[in-house]
């Protein structure tokens, strides 16, 4: 299992639908909740795109140097870069990292947003671009001279001097609900990525794209983009997920919804469909809550509950296939710590991260463990 956490380049804070409690996005900020990730021992961590957010590459790049092992799962967006320019900006940002790089795959969803930026195709046909996009994107970073003529893209000569340092390429992320995002995951897709469902509804996807991928003689492997609230306990878990929404009320709920119904993303529609806007019924399988969803755009589910339940559910989901967990939680920075407290311990972590314990190995690792301040005697400096 391998577990990443979320950069949040738009907003953060201690409760939804309001600026009660909310933080400023500022680079101090950001370089607080990566350096978290990284000594931590998560494996990297998300980065959103869209004009809501800051810039994802700029922001990634920023991280680097005050990083040393998390990796940066960062979009791409055909339509709006070409797949030269995003394969150079791949190579580089690889090689600066030391091969730090993962790339999300980002179609888009909000026609109105793609509007905005230059994009007018329609849901299937900018599927149809992104197979395109793909198709000479992996050609250029593999080492080839890419001739391509499609329906949208034609490239002469595309070719990249400086390569990354990940072979052939940077891994590819992608997450799409409709029949038009599996098929270019089968083709295309290292992981693909589904927001958090209940396990039923995700083991059927898995086994769609496992089978498309099959025809195209390949193998996909699988994750899943969740918020997490693990407290000690079950009730102080639910309590921590109500008060999360105790600014949300009915118009800051209609708002929501009337602004995401405008998207054509099946993902979003399956969303949205999960909670119905209905706060009355939002676990929507066993510690599985729609409530973040109410207000807020793409994932919109948490595990909620103590940290042995939530293990279990993330374990029934690893047993379906998903092997990696994006995960995020309100406040990001508090939260990262207290997952990491509270999980990894519990979870079969590809790279298990070292315990409290063996933090502290050291002559005074029993007198600080044991905050004895006031018997120095007790301390060995004994070096046989």
């Amino acid at each position: 299992m391998q577990v990443l956490w979320f950069i949040p380049t738009t907003r953060d804070g201690r409760y939804l639908g309001t600026t009660i409690g909310g933080r400023s996005i500022t680079a101090e900020y950001l370089q607080q909740i990566a350096q978290a990730v990284d000594n931590l021992g998560y494996m990297g961590a998300l980065l959103p795109t869209g004009r809501f957010c800051e810039d994802a590459w700029v922001t990634a790049s920023s991280l680097i140097s005050v990083t040393k092992r998390m990796k940066f799962l960062v979009a791409i967006r055909p339509g709006i870069t070409s797949p030269g320019v995003a394969a150079r900006m791949a190579a580089t940002f690889d090689r600066l990292s030391n091969g730090r790089l993962l790339i999300n795959v980002v179609t888009g969803g909000d026609p109105m947003e793609l509007a905005g930026d230059g994009l007018h195709l329609s849901h299937d046909d900018r599927y149809l671009l992104t197979e395109e996009f793909l198709t000479v994107w992996r050609g250029i970073l593999s080492g080839e001279s890419v001739d391509f003529e499609g329906q949208h893209l034609y490239i002469k000569g595309g070719i990249n001097l400086f390569p990354p340092v990940q072979k052939p390429y940077p891994p590819l992320w992608f997450g799409g609900s409709s029949a038009a995002a599996k098929q270019v995951a089968a083709k295309h897709i290292d992981v693909y990525l589904t927001w958090g469902e209940p396990p039923a509804k995700v083991a059927e996807k898995i086994a769609e794209v496992r089978k498309l991928a099959e025809e195209q003689g390949r193998t996909v492997k699988f994750g899943i983009r969740l918020h997490i609230i693990a407290r000690p306990t079950e009730s102080q878990a639910w309590d921590a997920a109500n008060e999360l929404i105790q600014y949300v009320d009915e118009k800051a709920i209609a708002q929501a919804q009337k602004s995401l119904a405008t998207s054509d993303s099946e993902g979003q529609r399956r969303m949205s469909e999960l909670h119905g806007s209905n706060r009355e019924t939002l676990e929507i399988s066993p510690n599985l809550w729609a409530g973040i969803g109410l207000v807020r755009g793409g994932a919109g589910t948490a595990l909620v509950g103590d940290a042995d339940t939530i293990a279990a559910r993330m374990l029934e989901y690893q047993e379906l296939g998903i092997d990696t967990f994006v995960l995020s939680g309100y406040p990001h920075l508090e939260e990262a710590y207290r997952f990491a407290e509270l999980l990894f311990p519990r979870l079969p972590l590809d790279n298990q991260p070292p315990s409290l314990g063996q933090q502290l190995e050291s002559p005074f690792a029993e007198f600080i463990a044991n905050d004895n301040f006031s018997k120095p005697q007790v301390v060995s400096t004994s070096t046989s």
